[in-house]
C-alpha cells in the first residue's frame, strides 16, 4: 500500500472526519471487552460507552497535540508530519476494517471471549506490523538517528498505553 499526498495536514477534514470514525470504532470495540469482561451487567450502558469514547478522545488527542509540541520544540516538524500522516492513514484503516467486526458483536448475543481475543490480538498484531512497516520505509532516517528513535518509541509510542493501562486496571471501574 502506498500513502500518498501533497501536504501533510492533520487539520484537513478528511483526516478529522477519519479520526472521528478511529476514535468511535475503538471506543465501541473497547465497550464491548469492557461489557465481555464485567461479570454482572452494565446498568447504565450508555454512560459508560460515553466515558469511554470521551476518555479514549482525549488519550488520542493529547498523543497527537504532544507529538506535535515536540516536533515544534526540536524543529522536526516536517519529518514528524510526514511520520503521522502514515501512521494515522495506517490507524484509521484498521479502524475501518475494525468497525463492522465490533457493530457485529453489539449484537451477538452469545459472546466468546476468546473471540474478543483473537480479535484484539489481530488488532494488535496490524498496528505493529504498520509501525514496523513506517519503520522500514524510513529506514535511513531512523539508522542515522538510532538513540532519538528510540527514546520516541519509549516515550511516545509504548509509556502512554502502559500509564492508561494502569490507570484502567487500577480503578474501581468506570
Amino acid at each position: 500500500m502506498v500513502i500518498k499526498s501533497r501536504e501533510h495536514k492533520a487539520l484537513f477534514g478528511f483526516n478529522i472526519l477519519m479520526l472521528i470514525i478511529h476514535i468511535l470504532s475503538v471506543s465501541l470495540f473497547l465497550f464491548i471487552l469492557y461489557r465481555a469482561m464485567m461479570l454482572s451487567n452494565i446498568e447504565d450502558s450508555g454512560m459508560v460507552l460515553v466515558r469511554i469514547i470521551t476518555g479514549f478522545s482525549f488519550f488520542v488527542i493529547l498523543k497527537i497535540l504532544i507529538e506535535k509540541i515536540i516536533a515544534n520544540i526540536f524543529d522536526i516538524d516536517e519529518f514528524i508530519d510526514y511520520y503521522l500522516f502514515q501512521k494515522h492513514t495506517y490507524r484509521n484503516f484498521i479502524s475501518i476494517i475494525l468497525f463492522p467486526i465490533s457493530i457485529f458483536l453489539v449484537y451477538r448475543n452469545n459472546l466468546n471471549n476468546m473471540l474478543l481475543y483473537i480479535i484484539l490480538g489481530v488488532f494488535f498484531l496490524a498496528m505493529i506490523f504498520t509501525f514496523v512497516r513506517i519503520v522500514i520505509k524510513n529506514e535511513g532516517l531512523v539508522s542515522r538517528n538510532w538513540f532519538y528513535f528510540i527514546l520516541y518509541l519509549c516515550a511516545l509510542e509504548i509509556t502512554p498505553y502502559i500509564i492508561l493501562y494502569k490507570l484502567i486496571t487500577s480503578s474501581k471501574g468506570l
